[in-house]
């Protein structure tokens, strides 16, 4: 063999492991680019896991009162309107019924009963001590003043049931008139949502004819599937939010997670109590809950430092003054921008956070040439 061909064989054999070298990892920045770059020396921070379920906004229904007649009647007038803010005690409408007419009758005449066989009682006493009738005669009418004061208990009750308080009975003995028009009053301050209720219109005790309530406070409503039910505990922060609101940032703490799961939805129930003083928040208002867990500290870097190769994540090491590698990492999911490092970096290393992309195209644009 010629030696001129035996030294081009050996030139080929040289040469080929160079074919099969990864492309290179460092990259030697220009000074016009280094000022572009931005470095920072990644550290530690608190990280929380969340969790985001729709939701929606409800009534809190503790601060809601729905309203009816305690007695039947006619409706004869209306005093209150939807939206109509109305105080506890404040007439809603006027009723007029028959059936209340006959029960303060019963009580006048129970009263009346009692105060007849009390006087029998008190002549019987006189009369027995003048050796005038027999014991067995006073007995027998004091327990006929027992059965009339029986018969006035019953018919006190009847018309507390129906809506009368102590200064009506009062009102009622003293000036023995039966009154058969009575209010329907509100018994909690608030507004007036709901209106089931016209002039001439008969109602029953069990219609609700005026809902209203105090929506200085709502919920937020959310059900969680039952694989995530273990997310949620009574008093965990949460944050809401709600579509409609956008600039909004609602926060509170959940005030209610459901002992069962609904069988149907094979959810868990959560609420969450939030301050509405300005009415802004509306019932059935679509929103957003996050729930978010104790923190946990992390190694933690800015989303905008990750440069994405080979369907992979990297980042740009600095090593040396000018000369900066591209490290392959493991990152954990996006908390706000925030990415945890999982493995391929350790605390101090810095790493460059803005201009990454450019010092890619640095590094690609030398392994071409």
């Amino acid at each position: 063999m010629k030696p001129c061909m035996i030294f081009m064989l050996l030139a080929l054999s040289v040469n080929l492991p160079a074919f099969a070298e990864a492309p290179p990892r460092s990259v030697i920045a220009p000074p016009a680019l280094l000022k572009q770059l931005k470095i920072v020396a990644i550290g530690q921070a608190e990280l929380r896991d969340s969790l985001r379920v729709p939701a929606r906004v409800d009534l809190d229904q503790h601060r809601l009162a729905r309203i009816g007649a305690t007695v039947t009647g006619r409706i004869v007038e209306t005093q209150a309107w939807l939206g109509q803010t109305v105080r506890k005690g404040e007439t809603l409408a006027i009723l007029n019924s028959t059936e209340l007419g006959m029960a303060q009758a019963a009580y006048l005449k129970a009263a009346s009963q009692v105060s007849l066989r009390e006087l029998a009682v008190s002549r019987a006493r006189r009369l027995l001590e003048a050796d005038v009738i027999a014991s067995a005669e006073l007995l027998e009418r004091e327990g006929m003043l027992r059965e009339a004061e029986v018969d006035l208990r019953a018919a006190t009750d009847q018309l507390r049931v129906m809506g009368m308080n102590e200064a009506d009975l009062v009102k009622l003995a003293r000036e023995k008139t039966i009154h058969s028009f009575t209010p329907i009053v509100a018994s909690l301050s608030g507004v007036v949502i709901e209106r089931n209720v016209t002039v001439g219109q008969v109602v029953q005790p069990a219609d609700a004819l005026f809902t209203v309530a105090d929506l200085s406070h709502v919920w937020l409503v959310a059900e969680l599937p039952e694989q995530q039910a273990h997310w949620a505990r009574q008093g965990d922060e949460a944050y809401a939010d709600i579509a409609a609101l956008p600039d909004d940032n609602l926060s509170g703490k959940l005030i209610y997670v459901a002992d069962l799961v609904n069988p149907e939805t094979r959810t868990v129930t959560v609420r969450m109590d939030m301050p509405n003083p300005l009415r802004i928040l509306k019932p059935q208002m679509l929103a957003t809950l996050l729930i978010r867990k104790q923190g946990t500290n992390y190694l933690v870097l800015p989303d905008s430092a990750v440069i994405r190769d080979d369907n992979k994540d990297h980042v740009f090491v600095q090593i040396a003054p000018t000369k900066f590698d591209l490290r392959p990492v493991q990152l954990g999911e996006d908390e706000g921008g925030i990415r945890p490092v999982i493995s391929g970096l350790k605390a101090g290393e810095k790493v460059v956070t803005d201009g990454g992309f450019h010092l890619n195209n640095e590094r690609l644009r030398k392994e071409l040439e």
